[in-house]
């Protein structure tokens, strides 16, 4: 499959997906290009043991967690020397929430950037992305019983989370 296939069957799925880390539309078009980038340096090697929906997947979540990782450490260092000022705060910018609900939808999110990396991946591809238990085992190279496992875990420990910024 070339590139350009790729990229206009999968961009639509690939962004989404980064949005729902980043939940800033300019930092998931961002990821969106390292992505098929990515996709770009290693289509040759694609030996064809996934599907290039499941491979495009995995690149998004490594691409989406390194950003997050990313910025976490430029937020730290800019604090660190002090240079970082009120305008530096984390814009939330998602076009699937009402403004009315942009606050609390911005809550819910902080919370789940606070999970460890491998629940954040299982809830947000299976509560958001909507996929199956055995789609994201084959994305996360997990068992399904495994998936449902961090699932479970991250529902829980997304739960406490949001009952201690509620109190």
């Amino acid at each position: 499959m070339t590139l350009e296939l790729l990229y206009e069957k999968y961009a639509k799925q690939v962004y989404n997906l980064a949005l729902q880390y980043v939940q800033n539309t300019n930092d998931a078009e961002e990821i969106t290009q390292d992505v098929f980038l990515a996709a770009h340096k290693s289509l040759d090697k694609f030996r064809n043991e996934a599907n290039h929906g499941t491979w495009l997947y995995r690149i998004t979540i490594n691409k989406s967690l390194d950003f997050l990782k990313a910025k976490k450490r430029k937020k730290r260092f800019f604090w660190f020397t002090g240079e970082l000022s009120e305008n530096d705060s984390v814009e939330f910018n998602h076009p699937g929430v009402l403004i009315e609900h942009q606050e609390e939808t911005a809550f819910i999110f902080s919370c789940i950037n606070e999970l460890p990396d491998n629940q954040k991946t299982a809830l947000i591809l299976n509560k958001i992305e909507q996929l199956s238990l055995a789609e994201i085992a084959g994305i996360m190279e997990l068992t399904p019983k495994a998936v449902e496992s961090l699932v479970q875990r991250a529902k829980t420990n997304l739960s406490k989370k949001i009952d201690v910024g509620e109190g």
